[in-house]
């Protein structure tokens, strides 16, 4: 049976960019993303949830994260859910992560500059 893992997400960076490197020197990002939802509820109010999602990105796309990002910065996300698990002081823990396979920097209002410029 065929299958699929492809999650596309927008939303705004909850903290600057995390860079580190592998001992291949792959380059490895990671960042929290802020995914906003608003709806009327029953009585017309208007109802807002966040859902807080981590997210990875490897390679150049790191480099380019970690360069043109910062908290708040307003992304586009293309890629792979990515369930992660650990041992943290004898109990096993767990988490799911969005691994990206495209990211999209967008235009947020803070920053008016595309990437190259400014620097």
């Amino acid at each position: 049976m065929p299958s699929r893992n492809k999650i596309f997400l927008m939303g705004n960076l909850t903290r600057d960019v995390e860079l580190r490197y592998t001992t291949n020197k792959t380059a490895v990002a990671n960042f929290g993303l802020a995914v906003n939802r608003k709806w009327k509820g029953e009585n017309g109010s208007v109802k807002e949830s966040v859902c807080f999602i981590e997210v990875v990105a490897w390679g150049k796309q790191a480099e380019a994260c970690a360069k043109y990002l910062e908290k708040g910065s307003l992304v586009d996300v293309e890629g792979r859910l990515d369930f992660e698990t650990w041992d943290q002081d004898g109990q096993t823990r767990s988490k799911h992560k969005v691994t990206v396979e495209d990211i999209q920097f967008l235009p947020d209002g803070k920053k008016n500059r595309e990437p190259g410029e400014g620097e």
